[in-house]
């Protein structure tokens, strides 16, 4: 059944706008705590956010609600969502919320809640939430001195800091390693940049500067342009790009090229794999990864678990199956012995600590597989569900016929914006260039 409010990742969308307004932001916060008030004890919830200026409404908004039934709020400020997560754990919170619309533009915003585990809410629980939002909540407000206060919780970023060096071997240092950190204008500006600086590296920042209206505007994940130019033009040893709420990111070679998840997942298998510490035989990787990953992982005696698309979906796999590495081409990186989601700076400190292991350039350590020809086209739409048409299904149908067995079609709209994702991938170039297209323009043809 189709949910009113929450979608693949929590609650997101224009600030604002029909839906994200500080009035649902208040009765979230009064249902959410309400779930999630049990016993006798004092209930506390973490609230984080990224460097939106809509971050502040939201946040009192939220702040409102859950003081209103009971709850006592702790203010954490800018902070990685993957930091919400560990905080919510480490803290003894009975619920973590983020505030943040991940890479998308300034305008949208997003609230993604978590559970006392640090692990993100089932589809179940967010529909029980829903209900009670859109029910009377009169009754659920507290009285006199069970109101609940907030806090501005000061030594949270130095917990986070302290907790992501941990995961390091202490025999790793990053001494003598020049890194290009883009920090999107978004959540880690604070944070990432210091764990590096105190691991020993030279860190040249980017992207954190945060106004408000900048986060992911030409810098991060979704801009790697930008950090790739500043690896070049101080010669850094590696570039690493967070997306807004750091909870993916995207390495940059010390040529200035681009390395995705999937060469990243790779190098950190093989690693783990050497190690002893990977679980499972293999990780798990979405519909999106590449073919090459796959064949990667098979010739040094890995598998490839594949799931939807989704950081969530991810994970449940891992959960379910007994792995500890997971994510998606895209950058999400789950490393479940450290983290209950993905985490940009966590991700990117094993990838630096094999650097330092190997003592190899990045463009060497990270290319451990031909990837097969697979292209990605977003294609937008205004209304309606065009991967129902007619015209649209016929185009999948003929394109599928084309490919054969020898390639994969992954077609899907987006649970986070209006647009359909198609996705192909085979050894032929030309032929995936193809038929991409040709469905392309049917989805142009009825959006």
């Amino acid at each position: 059944m189709a949910r009113k409010y929450f979608g693949t990742d929590g609650i997101r969308g224009h600030a604002n706008g029909t839906m994200l307004t500080p009035e649902l932001a208040l009765k979230l916060g009064m249902a959410a705590g309400q779930k999630f008030v049990r016993g006798s004890h004092k209930h506390r919830v973490v609230i984080g956010k990224d460097t939106r200026r809509s971050g502040y409404m939201i946040e009192n908004a939220l702040t409102a609600g859950f003081t209103a039934v009971g709850m006592d709020v702790y203010l954490l400020g800018p902070m990685p969502t993957p930091a919400v997560a560990m905080l919510t754990r480490s803290l003894r919170a009975d619920l973590g919320v983020m505030i943040s619309a991940s890479h998308n533009p300034f305008d949208d915003n997003g609230i993604k809640l978590f559970r006392p585990d640090g692990f993100k809410l089932s589809d179940k629980v967010e529909a029980e939430i829903e209900r009670l939002v859109d029910g009377d909540m009169g009754h659920l407000l507290a009285q006199g001195r069970d109101i609940g206060r907030a806090h501005r919780d000061e030594e949270a970023r130095t917990r986070y800091i302290e907790y992501a060096k941990r995961t390091l071997p202490r025999s790793i240092d990053l001494t003598g390693l020049r890194v290009v950190l883009d920090c999107a204008n978004g959540a880690a500006y604070k944070v990432a940049p210091i764990a590096l600086w105190e691991l020993g590296a030279d860190v040249v920042t980017i992207g954190a500067e945060p106004d408000g209206f900048n986060i992911n505007y030409k810098v991060g994940s979704t801009a790697p342009e930008a950090v790739a130019a500043k690896v070049k033009e101080v010669r850094a040893d590696i570039g690493i790009a967070l997306d807004g709420d750091a909870d993916r990111v995207i390495i940059i070679d010390e040529k200035g090229e681009v390395i995705d998840g999937d060469q990243f997942m790779a190098v950190i298998a093989q690693s783990w794999k050497q190690r002893e510490m990977l679980l499972g035989g293999g990780i798990v990787a979405t519909v999106m990864s590449n073919l090459g990953l796959e064949r990667y992982l098979s010739s040094i005696g890995l598998t490839l678990e594949r799931t939807q698309v989704g950081d969530r979906y991810v994970l449940e796999a891992m959960r379910a199956k007994g792995y500890n590495v997971g994510g998606e081409q895209s950058g999400h990186i789950i490393l479940s012995d450290f983290t209950t989601t993905g985490d940009g700076l966590v991700a990117a400190l094993q990838l630096l600590s094999v650097l330092k292991q190997l003592d190899r350039p990045v463009s060497e350590i990270c290319a451990r597989f031909d990837k097969v020809p697979q292209l990605l086209r977003s294609v937008k739409f205004k209304t309606g569900k065009p991967l129902e048409n007619k015209i649209v299904k016929e185009a999948i149908a003929e394109g599928l016929a084309r490919l054969g067995s020898g390639g994969r079609l992954v077609i899907r709209e987006s649970g986070t914006e209006p647009v359909v994702r198609v996705m192909g991938e085979a050894d032929d170039a030309a032929l995936i260039t193809a038929v991409v297209g040709d469905i392309e323009a049917a989805i142009v043809q009825v959006a």
